[in-house]
């Protein structure tokens, strides 16, 4: 490790969330606890500090934002695109870039591929805090391919510290962006059968004798961005029954797309559409993660999942992030299970 880049697989888990922000200083954690996550490094927070520090950015933030009107949605908008404007025109200092092209050579290698590809998401201190809301404000890239989009994946989560959503919080809970350094995880791109999300509590209701887990075919971006509802399975925690599993009709799904180097939404196979996404052998390892890293952590989390394409029965599924479940609704259940609602808020790392 050097003080611009962190191996999640190194870096001492006391200091990780320091390191790396919560997003990967989780994930660190969990690997070193043995929880099944993938190869992953971290673009430090001293990396987006001395970047910072060479161009001048927080003071030209400053400049831009301090005549703002925070109740002004409007100029604060047009005041936060300006400041991205800015931090995407600040170059990248030699050593830094190479740094993150000679970790993501090293991650290729690690994953036995040539321009592995991976996710390229956001990890600023304090996103994930109960104190406060910024879960999926900041950027999140899947399926970068090839050194230099990692590198500009790596600049564009920078800049979305400063997304319209997340400056207009801050501005109104008066909350300074240095409070906030960002690091940036570059995460193995698991190749998905399946994937999703699963709460330790139900995120409705608040129950806590249940997980609550949702699953479609390939990533998870189709269901993040409302294209598609995904199975949804309740578990009870005693005796880890399913107690229901309601087959939704997926009709999008999230793939990699080899000649863009992206992942993209193409649509659904026919033969999939209303086929059950997890077999009881799945939902039963999705299960066992989830409620050993509730375990870990002391308090009921939402973690976000992966079964990997070559996967064999019985063997653990990749966990990708996991965080707490901050916000749980009256007790009273609504008519109505809103997937989408529950994804935009929790779900695969916010927006792209």
């Amino acid at each position: 490790m050097t003080d611009l880049i962190a191996w999640m697989d190194q870096v001492a888990p006391d200091a990780a969330l320091a390191v790396a922000g919560p997003k990967m200083g989780r994930l660190a954690e969990l690997g070193q606890a043995g929880v099944r996550v993938p190869y992953s490094f971290a673009v430090t927070v001293d990396a987006f500090r001395a970047h910072c520090d060479e161009h001048g950015l927080a003071q030209k933030a400053d400049d831009i934002l301090s005549a703002v009107d925070a109740a002004d949605s409007a100029a604060v908008e047009a005041a936060a695109l300006r400041v991205q404007d800015v931090f995407l025109a600040a170059p990248l200092s030699e050593a830094l870039r190479r740094g993150i092209v000679e970790a993501y050579d090293e991650l290729s290698d690690r994953c036995v591929d040539l321009n592995a590809p991976v996710a390229v998401r956001s990890s600023a201190t304090g996103e994930d805090s109960g104190a406060a809301s910024f879960a999926g404000a900041f950027d999140t890239y899947l399926g970068v391919s090839g050194p230099d989009r990692v590198v500009d994946a790596v600049r564009r989560c920078w800049a979305s510290l400063f997304t319209p959503r997340a400056t207009a919080y801050r501005l109104q809970q008066g909350i300074d962006h240095r409070a906030m350094p960002m690091a940036v995880g570059v995460v193995e791109l698991v190749h998905a059968r399946s994937s999703g999300v699963a709460f330790s509590i139900h995120p409705v209701t608040g129950k806590r004798d249940r997980l609550v887990i949702e699953a479609n075919w390939g990533w998870g971006e189709a269901v993040v961005q409302g294209l598609v509802t995904p199975d949804h399975v309740e578990v009870g925690k005693a005796d880890r029954r399913v107690l229901r599993y309601d087959v939704a009709d997926k009709r999008v799904v999230s793939a990699f797309d080899y000649a863009v180097g992206a992942v993209t939404e193409v649509a659904m196979p026919e033969r999939l559409r209303e086929r059950q996404v997890l077999d009881d052998d799945e939902v039963a390892q999705v299960v066992a993660a989830v409620l050993r890293i509730e375990e870990h952590y002391g308090y009921p989390v939402d973690v976000e999942w992966v079964v990997d394409r070559h996967r064999r029965s019985g063997e653990a599924v990749s966990i990708v992030q996991t965080r707490p479940v901050t916000v749980v609704a009256a007790p009273e259940p609504p008519k109505v299970w809103d997937p989408t609602a529950f994804a935009a808020k929790y779900a695969h790392g916010g927006g792209r």
